[in-house]
């Protein structure tokens, strides 16, 4: 299992450090391979391909990273739990600003929205006391992952916590807004 872990992260180091030269869409496997100085079986072994160790880069890194953060925190906390998400892709931005950028099946969008849906759930469920339906998951998921491939792709990427504060803001004013307009009817 060590030597498995050795072997991918240094695939996984080799293919961040094309994607600091190249295009995604041109790097390809024989090119991850030379860089690390690996075999293609050895590549394949450990993945069915390039998307799936960008996939994996992101699933070892910030999955490991948000599973320290505690589900059942405060309304509060949870704020701090997503202004430290969001201080990792800022701190890792070069990195996700071109994977966001990668297209089509098994991309690295697609498998960020399935990670974030059930953890939507969860926080929609609790927040609305009540199961929520599909359409809603997918309507918040899709702003979501919008909110942070516009932030992280502008040329003008402004700050994590500066991020957070017109984050904080605009879901807190909306949210009060609602719950004004639902206390007249």
């Amino acid at each position: 299992m060590a030597n498995s872990n050795i072997t991918k992260k240094a695939l996984a180091k080799a293919l961040q450090e094309l994607m600091e030269e190249m295009p995604f869409e041109k790097i390809n496997v024989a090119q991850i391979c030379e860089r690390c100085d690996m075999n293609r079986k050895s590549f394949y072994y450990h993945f069915q391909d390039k998307y799936d160790l960008v996939n994996w880069i992101f699933d070892t890194d910030f999955i490991s990273f948000a599973l320290t953060e505690c589900h059942h925190l405060s309304y509060e906390d949870r704020w701090k739990s997503i202004e430290e998400v969001c201080n990792y892709f800022y701190e890792n931005r070069s990195f996700y600003r071109k994977a966001l950028q990668i297209k089509g099946q098994n991309s690295f969008p697609e498998h960020f929205r399935e990670y974030i849906q059930p953890l939507l759930r969860e926080r929609l469920t609790d927040l609305y006391e009540s199961e929520v339906d599909d359409f809603s998951i997918n309507f918040y998921a899709d702003a979501v992952l919008c909110a942070i491939e516009r932030w992280l792709l502008d040329k003008d990427c402004m700050t994590a916590s500066e991020f957070m504060f017109r984050l904080e803001r605009v879901v807190r004013t909306r949210a009060k807004a609602f719950i004004d307009i639902s206390k007249i009817k």
